[in-house]
């Protein structure tokens, strides 16, 4: 057993096991930022307007400023926040020695899909309107952010815009519908996630007319042709596993250089916990060399 990781999930799970059914989205995004968001942060923290989207610029010493990390924060689309990924956003920018800006786009179930990929497409022009060249950005997020990074690209490639240079993916959800065999598979290792919760999130994100199999909400579903370089993160105990592994192995049918990293033992999003977990430090080094590898100079 690997108690540090023992100890992350019960630190979790006690956030999760205080939510009831009358419990307001409003106290869980408290909850959740409570969780995550006490960690002393090492950066520079500037509020902007990106393109009408609020946004953080997160700059760690020394960070390159002509280089950036457009970042979306996890939550399901309804929790999470700057504030609860704030930490993971500094330690990122200081791995790849750039500057990451991070999006609050808007959540559910206040706003529905496509909110939150109108406020991606925007914070992205706005980047560029900044002088940012493609190939000095790379898009990155975790869980449900990690799906909306991909569902940019997307977006960008059939509008015949310019790619951001990579893309850097924890745990992403890349199928809404929860069809993954890991979801069987990784139900009695996952001491958070399983199918009805993940689906019902689905549900609030998209509303009853929402379509789950939409590969512009789902990116599994989408022909993955020209998406830039992709490094994907996963745990091993997470029944989203399935979710990063088949969304890599069909990215390499399409032609796409996309890495798969599956970490022994971990759990979601288990890079948010690096003074615990060995794992996370590493695993946070392996994309600052991703990222320094991709961006150009």
């Amino acid at each position: 057993m690997n108690t540090a990781v023992e100890e992350v999930i019960e630190r979790v799970r006690r956030v999760y096991g205080s939510w009831k059914r009358d419990t307001t989205v409003t106290q869980m995004r408290q909850d959740w930022d409570e969780l995550f968001g006490g960690v002393p942060v090492h950066a520079q923290i500037e509020d902007v307007d990106a393109g009408g989207v609020k946004a953080q610029w997160v700059s760690a010493p020394g960070a390159d400023t002509q280089r950036a990390v457009l970042y979306f924060h996890g939550g399901g689309f309804q929790v999470g926040s700057l504030v609860s990924h704030r930490a993971l956003m500094a330690d990122l920018s200081a791995a790849a020695h750039c500057r990451v800006l991070g999006v609050d786009y808007r959540l559910a179930p206040e706003h529905r899909y496509p909110a939150a990929l109108d406020d991606a497409w925007a914070a992205y022009q706005w980047l560029i309107g900044q002088g940012f060249a493609p190939n000095r950005i790379a898009t990155a997020g975790d869980s449900a952010g990690g799906g909306l990074a991909l569902s940019l690209l997307l977006r960008l490639r059939d509008a015949g815009q310019a790619l951001p240079a990579a893309a850097l993916l924890m745990s992403a959800w890349t199928d809404l519908t929860a069809a993954g065999a890991s979801y069987g598979t990784r139900a009695d290792s996952d001491p958070i996630h399983q199918r009805p919760m993940i689906m019902a999130m689905a549900r609030n994100y998209l509303g009853k007319e929402g379509n789950a199999a939409d590969p512009l909400v789902s990116p599994l579903f989408a022909n993955l042709q020209g998406l830039p370089p992709l490094l994907a993160q996963v745990g091993d105990r997470e029944t989203v596993l399935d979710d990063s592994r088949d969304f890599v192995a069909r990215a390499k049918e399409a032609g796409v250089d996309a890495t798969l990293q599956v970490w022994d033992h971990m759990i979601h999003v288990f890079q948010q916990f690096p003074t615990e977990l060995p794992e996370a430090r590493a695993a946070i080094d392996d994309m600052g060399n991703f990222l320094r590898q991709n961006l150009a100079a």
